[in-house]
């Protein structure tokens, strides 16, 4: 276990190298196999996914690498790297979420959980966008260093949120605001108004001028969810927004955020969230 990291950029010559925002690093040749004893190899993503086919060489290098590494990690489409070389044959892996369905064609044999943060399995950890990273980074220092140490890392670094690698990445109140004019963004709108009261699907279906019948299709069309996930995910994120606030009792915050209860509340953090909402506030607060 490290006391300090001892950080470095590689590539297969060495020198400068251009990242897709056009910054330049300057990276080390890559490194032998007796210096990457007992390390941690973190593989960054790439927006051209097409150039996966054309670097065979590096994954057969990465799949060599990791056997003598002490865990191997990726950052979002940096999980692609990994399946090329076959590292996540038969394990749990993530990425981008509106890259999920792309890694899963590609590579059948790996089980992808589409919205997770970061999954870790064995050895090998993967995270899910750029932002996710910082997450993932986290994990690893708790895993070395303990959580106190973590935690101060995130206070440094003004990180709000150091989230549980089970949480999903996919905002439904985040989708209303993207796509503030599609169905599920309408019906999102004047769900939020509404949080702290019992609502049916009738009265969904009626707020948006539709059937039950067309609300359920609709809304299954464009995020996958029924209208009763769709609002207990509202509730969700609402309720992990006041879960920040001490002085705030769980008891409270189910009531406002229209769960009636604190059984129901915890059922439904169980479903989106694979934990329980004060294992969550101990993570926050």
């Amino acid at each position: 276990m490290p006391n300090t990291y001892d950080i470095r950029a590689v590539s297969q010559s060495g020198g400068l190298v251009s990242s897709s925002s056009g910054v330049r690093l300057d990276s080390e040749p890559l490194p032998s196999w007796d210096d990457l004893q007992g390390s941690t190899l973190l593989v960054p993503g790439t927006q051209c996914l097409s150039n996966l086919d054309a670097i065979q060489e590096l994954g057969v290098w990465l799949n060599t690498a990791h056997q003598v590494t002490r865990r191997t990690s990726s950052v979002c489409t940096g999980a692609f790297l990994l399946a090329t070389a076959g590292l996540l044959d038969g394990l749990r892996a993530t990425t981008h979420w509106m890259d999920t369905k792309e890694l899963q064609r590609r590579f059948p044999r790996i089980k992808v959980e589409e919205d997770a943060i970061y999954v870790r399995d064995g050895r090998i950890w993967t995270s899910a966008g750029i932002s996710a990273g910082i997450d993932l980074a986290l994990a690893l220092v708790e895993e070395d260093m303990g959580r106190t140490l973590a935690m101060r890392v995130a206070h440094r670094l003004v990180v709000y949120l150091k989230r549980p690698g089970g949480q999903r990445q996919y905002s439904a109140e985040l989708y209303a605001q993207i796509e503030e004019n599609s169905f599920s963004g309408r019906l999102s709108a004047w769900l939020i108004q509404r949080l702290d009261s019992a609502v049916s699907v009738e009265e969904m279906a009626e707020a948006m001028a539709v059937s039950a019948r067309t609300l359920h299709r609709q809304l299954a069309k464009e995020s996958g969810l029924t209208p009763a996930a769709w609002l207990r995910r509202l509730r969700v994120e609402a309720a992990c927004r006041l879960l920040a606030h001490p002085s705030l009792s769980i008891k409270q915050i189910s009531q406002r955020c229209g769960f009636g209860d604190e059984y129901n509340m915890r059922r439904a953090f169980n479903i989106d969230m694979r934990v329980t909402p004060s294992e969550y506030r101990a993570r926050i607060v």
